[in-house]
Order: C-alpha cells, then structure tokens, then sequence
C-alpha cells in the first residue's frame, strides 16, 4: 500500500513552502516518525517526518516550491533499504599529451626566404592597403627584411623613418576569475527584503542617539559574574541589562511600546522584546515573552534557548509571532554606530554597538572610558521627538546606573 506525505499546514499566513533538502534518498528504507526532508516557509524550517515505515519515493525535488497539501512523497509498505550501488568513479582527466598542447609558433627568419628589402606576407599586406612602395621603406628585421611594424609606421611617399628602439610591451591584463553566479532567494530572504522596504516606505522613521559609559555594567558584571554562573547556571551578559532599562524606560514612554492599526493606537501593558539574531540561512528575531517580568537569569536562560534555536534553524512560528519592541546587536560584528530599521509592526527599535574606549570629560577632567553609542529608530506617526530623546536618555541613565535596574527607580 502507497501513503502519500504531503506539506502540512505550518501557520495560518503560509500558503508555500519550499523543499530546501532532502535527508533520505529515493528508494531509501524509513522508519516511521523519521525525518526524510526539511522544508523552509518564509518564516522558519520544518522537518517532514515519515508516516509509516515503508520504501521512499520521491516526487518533488529540493529547490521546489510546493503549496501547503502538495505531495511530496510516497511511502511504499514493506520492502527494505536497497543495496546502494557502488558508484563507480570517473576516469580522472588525463593530461593532455604533449605533442596536443599548441605551441607559439616560430616565426621564419627573413634570411631564409626573403632578400634584402622584401617585406614579409604581413607588411606587403598593410603597404598594399596603403600604397607605400616597399622600396621606399627601411627595413628593421634579419638583413634588412621589411618587418609589420615597419609596415605599420610608413606613409605614403615618404621613405620610412629610422628603426626606433622597440617599445615596452604594454602591461598585460592581470589574470583572475570573472565568474558570476545566480542563487535563488529564499523565502525568508525574499520576506526579509519585502518587510524592509516597506517600513521605509510606510513608515516616518527617524533616529536618534546617545552614548552609554559601560563601566558600571562591566564592574558589576566582574564582581558577581562568578557567583551569577554558580547559582543560576548561566552567563550574565549585557542584554539582560538593556532587556531590564527597555521594560522600565517604557512605563515612562508607553508610545514607545504600542503600535498602529489602522486609525487607531495599540498601547499594551507588557512588553515582548524581539531580538535580532544572525542564522545561518538570514536574521530571524525570536521574542521573550513578558520580559517586564522577568529577572535578568530568566532573560539571560530566554536569550541562549532562543538563539540555540536560531542557529539551528529549530524556532517555531510561536516564537516569531508578535513582539512590541526589538533590541538588535551589531556590535558583535563590529558596528561602531547604525541606524537600525524598524521591525513592523511596532514602533521602535534599539541598536547596540561595539564598546571602545576613549576619553571622555567627568568631573572636568579627561578620563579613559568603555563607551557604546546606542540608537533608537522609532516611527515619527505615533512617536514624538520628545518621547525617543527621553527614552533613550532614560536607557541611558539605567545602564549608567544599574542599581536602578534592581530597585526600579
């Protein structure tokens, strides 16, 4: 008995997939419940798993883009793995033989063939075409042999100039592959690339910055950091801390953490935090959840979960749904300063970047400091100027001072 394995709906929004590789092979032996391919929606991966035991065969083929109810593949009842047959290699390209390869050839000396004066098959070509008498022309080769490039030099009725000394060979062109290459988008790339353009285009984005001393965060962070990994079994890193100053600086400036629907203003009571992470097959922003709730151990355990996840392309469409405000960190690649754009349909976003020191004036004098300039992107429709400036000086003055961070003052 033939089962068919068809695609499985993977989100109400999705209507296609694509067939981005198969794990077994057509005419392989499945077990049931294995996985036999992966498909890839606009959103995340998913594994297409075996629904009985049974002989593979394949109907679509990776790179296919299949609709949600396609089939992908049949699983006959019974039989077992077939014998895999040796594939036998191809013969290796063998050399090219010797006396193949073209070589430059000589070409004959003048006192061979030619007398004094004659010009070559060539040069008589170039003098008939412009009506030079031979005679007229000095020639430079072997026993005065009438050479191309004398050929090339004479005007008519006038004898031939001295031979000049040859000139340099003009540089040759440096040689290097021009090859070029054409890679479909994948559907989160093509997703990616629609959702961007259409933020700048429907959007009022501005940005503005700011710039944070870290080195309270940093003394913190060597003081307890031993203590932190001993009891609550994970790193304490630095987006905890920005997680923890977002949710406190949006009870101050809820525009900050609502968005626009139609003619209307979603202001919400919690705040989801998406984070921007670099995958393997493009940036995916996984959330954590009530973030305003939770203790900088529980953001920190949220923020690894999510981004072993995203590495191995294992996120649910759960876990990228939603979100009220996004914190992305190209200072990990090296940012120095961006302006990051909005993640729609929300309203903000906040940009971290890499720390360098440098001097900084404190208590009027001249100091060495671990500083990181932050942005915040936001939507000019529903956020002021007034509102960005103050919520990211209030991030500011959390980070500076991270004890308010603990007693949410």
């Amino acid at each position: 008995m033939s089962l068919e394995i068809k695609v499985p709906p993977v989100g109400e929004s999705i209507t296609e997939v694509v067939l981005s590789r198969w794990v077994k092979n057509d005419g392989d032996f499945v077990e049931m419940d294995e996985i036999i391919a992966e498909l890839e929606s606009d959103k995340a991966t998913f594994e297409l798993t075996a629904e009985q035991s049974g002989t593979l065969k394949v109907v679509a083929s990776e790179g296919d883009t299949l609709e949600i109810g396609a089939v992908v593949c049949t699983i006959e009842e019974g039989g077992a793995a077939p014998a895999k047959e040796a594939k036998a290699e191809a013969p290796k390209a063998e050399a090219p033989a010797a006396d193949k390869v073209a070589a430059p050839v000589a070409e004959k000396s003048s006192n061979e063939s030619y007398a004094t004066g004659t010009p070559s098959p060539a040069a008589a070509k170039i003098l008939a075409e412009k009506g030079v008498d031979a005679a007229n022309v000095k020639g430079s080769g072997v026993d005065g042999r009438i050479t191309k490039e004398d050929a090339n030099n004479a005007q008519a009725g006038k004898p031939a100039a001295k031979a000049e000394a040859p000139k340099a060979a003009p540089a040759a062109p440096v040689a290097g592959s021009r090859n070029e290459r054409a890679e479909k988008m994948s559907p989160l790339r093509k997703t990616v690339a629609k959702r961007l353009v259409a933020v700048k285009n429907e959007t009022a984005m501005l940005t503005t910055f700011n710039e944070v001393n870290m080195k309270p965060i940093m003394d913190l962070r060597a003081k307890y950091k031993d203590q932190f990994k001993e009891k609550f079994g994970v790193g304490l890193g630095f987006m905890s801390f920005f997680t923890k100053a977002v949710c406190e600086a949006a009870k101050d400036f809820p525009a900050v953490n609502a968005r626009i629907e139609g003619d209307q203003i979603i202001y919400n009571d919690f705040v989801d935090v998406s984070i921007a992470v670099s995958a393997p097959k493009g940036l995916v922003v996984p959330i954590i959840r009530n973030a305003e709730s939770m203790s900088l151990a529980q953001i920190e355990k949220t923020v690894i979960e999510l981004a072993t996840k995203a590495r191995d392309s294992k996120l649910t469409i759960e876990e990228m749904t939603g979100g009220t405000f996004t914190i992305t960190n190209g200072g990990v690649f090296g940012s120095m300063m961006s302006t990051p754009i909005i993640n729609a349909p929300q309203s903000a976003i906040l940009g971290m970047h890499n720390i360098i020191e440098r001097p900084i004036a404190e208590n009027k004098e001249v100091v060495i400091r671990p500083m990181m300039y932050i942005a915040l992107s936001y939507d000019h429709r529903i956020i002021d100027g007034r509102e960005s400036v103050g919520f990211l000086v209030r991030v500011k003055q959390l980070l500076e001072d991270p004890a308010r961070l603990l007693l949410g003052v």
